[in-house]
């Protein structure tokens, strides 16, 4: 009995990181058919195509996948979630960026042919996605301190540095820091504070460190991990602060780490956000909401429970 094949749309951004997957694509597309999937590629062409072609054709296929970064699978993912829940089907995800915090997450590889194989031989894993306002994001929505960084930092330096990057153009505005003056509700709670840099993430990592995001991290929870930090009155408790965010200890009094489905910002001012790494816009007040197990990624393994 022929068995039928699966239908597959190829989503490829080939500037993500150093454009390695042109290297690659035919590996990948071979590892596809010998999977018997149907291929159909798409090279994206601008900003927000990606999200546009899915969103537009992925009710036709049996799967989607991606090769690009984290900016590229949130473009899909946002154009999977513009469809009613019972049309989206599973994505797979090829890395290709800078730092590839998502994919990191749930344990698929960096080397690309083997991150092909584990979408033909793996399983999907229903994931957890955020809706920010009108918007969506994959692991990360954030504002304040470095957050400009990752949109602002060019992709050469990108490619030669990766997380490094991250990390060194955010030194440079250390003594720059603006604070946020916000009231935040979250569960039955609400907090008045100013804030140099808060994040609800859905990720074991931020910027290819570990830990950042808190303990007992899941993906399919339900909930995400809030982490908020309140303005330094010197250079010496922003010291504090990063060293206790470099090794994920972030108990201090400068600190407020939450878990919450549900969260609420109101500033007084519209404030810069970045979703998965790309601007989000300027908003002055946020709802934040976390769609339990919302879309399945392709996996080799369930991802642990990071503790």
């Amino acid at each position: 009995m022929r068995i039928k094949k699966k239908k597959v749309l190829f989503v490829v951004n080939p500037y993500s990181g150093k454009g390695l997957v042109k290297n690659y694509i035919v590996d990948i597309i071979d590892i596809f058919i010998k999977g018997n999937m149907e291929v159909t590629v798409h090279i994206t062409q601008s900003v927000l195509d990606a999200c546009d072609v899915v969103h537009k054709k992925a009710k036709r296929y049996d799967m989607v996948v991606c090769s690009g970064g984290d900016g590229t699978l949130d473009e899909v993912i946002t154009g999977m979630m513009k469809i009613e829940a019972e049309s989206r089907c599973p994505v797979g995800y090829i890395p290709a960026g800078s730092t590839n915090d998502f994919g990191n997450s749930l344990g698929i590889p960096a080397n690309m042919v083997e991150a092909a194989n584990n979408i033909v031989g793996g399983k999907p894993y229903p994931c957890d996605i955020g809706e920010f306002n009108e918007d969506y994001f994959v692991y990360i929505a954030a504002f304040g301190a470095f957050t400009e960084v990752s949109y602002e930092t060019k992709q050469g330096v990108k490619n030669v540095l990766g997380h490094m990057a991250y990390i060194l153009e955010g030194a440079k505005r250390v003594f720059n820091i603006k604070s946020y003056k916000m009231k935040v509700r979250l569960n039955d709670e609400v907090i008045e504070e100013e804030f140099i840099y808060g994040m609800i993430t859905n990720s074991i990592s931020v910027g290819g460190i570990k830990s950042i995001t808190g303990r007992n991290v899941k993906l399919n929870d339900g909930v995400f991990e809030v982490t908020l930090i309140k303005r330094p009155k010197n250079l010496i408790e922003l010291q504090e602060i990063i060293g206790e965010m470099l090794i994920g200890e972030m108990k201090g009094e400068f600190f407020y780490c939450r878990k919450a489905d549900s969260i609420e910002f109101e500033a007084e001012e519209e404030i810069p956000w970045t979703l998965d790494g790309e601007f989000g816009g300027s908003h002055g007040e946020v709802k934040i909401t976390n769609h339990k197990q919302a879309l399945s990624l392709m996996v080799s393994e369930i991802p642990k429970k990071i503790s």
